[in-house]
């Protein structure tokens, strides 16, 4: 499960709430923009920009702290290609979801010797619970906020999803919260207190399982690709990137009757022609 996805979902669905959050802005008017920066593929978790402020807010959700290349390095990347591309200044927040001790996490900024370059970092560990619980685009976030008492958390955020009044919207939050509870929670402990039949009528939460599922059969796929022939030209792993769960798995199987990377564009060229 994308613990990323569920939050870049949020703040694409609810960009004001966000931008007030982060920035403590109210704006008037606000844009979310496409993740994808110039030069070379690059995305961020959320990218939204503030027209009246004339700025960019940048949003990076992490479960994890370790990564290829390391986050400083890639928040520095991310706002020298937005500022190239947009022009105006980038205020750029790290959200940890999962808490630790890994000084990744208490790090705000990029250094070399030629280079400074400074970012804002919120741990959820450390955030009070007030403001998650009273603002449903972000209630989803509310259980992983401070707290000394599990239950009694779990309890005040089943009770905030319980108050909205929208049907739909109270089931998607439902469902939201649901999957990121599990980041902290046992799933016994969230049942207690977060209906899972509500959260399954969610037809989002129906999509987060979906995307989760296609996501692992996707690397699965890769895996498979580069255990039989070994490393493979970016374009052919663009075509499979765009592979539903049906078509991975139909690759899954077809590797066994391949022998060269011939076989294997033969084959993507008849799953693009039908």
């Amino acid at each position: 499960m994308s613990y990323d996805n569920v939050c870049k979902i949020l703040a694409e669905k609810y960009p004001t709430d966000f931008a007030r959050w982060l920035l403590a802005v109210e704006p008037r008017s606000i844009e979310v923009l496409k993740t994808e920066l110039s030069i070379e593929p690059i995305r961020a978790d959320s990218l939204t920009f503030l027209q009246t402020e004339n700025r960019i807010l940048h949003i990076e959700f992490q479960t994890i702290t370790r990564s290829k290349t390391p986050i400083s390095f890639r928040m520095l990347d991310y706002s020298v290609r937005l500022i190239r591309q947009y022009k105006v200044p980038v205020t750029q927040v790290i959200i940890f979801l999962q808490q630790t001790n890994d000084e990744i996490a208490f790090t705000e900024e990029y250094r070399c010797e030629t280079t400074t370059h400074r970012y804002r970092v919120l741990r959820m560990w450390e955030q009070d619970s007030v403001q998650f619980l009273n603002n449903p685009a972000l209630l989803p976030l509310a259980p992983l906020t401070q707290t000394n008492s599990p239950q009694r958390l779990l309890s005040q955020v089943a009770q905030s999803v319980a108050r909205i009044s929208d049907r739909e919207t109270r089931q998607n939050i439902a469902a939201y919260t649901g999957i990121l509870a599990g980041l902290k929670f046992e799933k016994n402990l969230i049942r207690q207190f977060l209906s899972e039949d509500v959260m399954q009528e969610s037809v989002i939460y129906q999509d987060i399982l979906q995307k989760g599922e296609q996501k692992g059969e996707l690397r699965f796929c890769l895996s498979l690709l580069d255990e039989r022939f070994g490393e493979i030209d970016s374009s052919i792993i663009e075509r499979v990137q765009v592979f539903n769960k049906e078509q991975l798995e139909a690759l899954g199987r077809a590797l066994f009757r391949m022998s060269s990377i011939a076989d294997l564009v033969t084959w993507l060229d008849e799953q693009e022609s039908n």
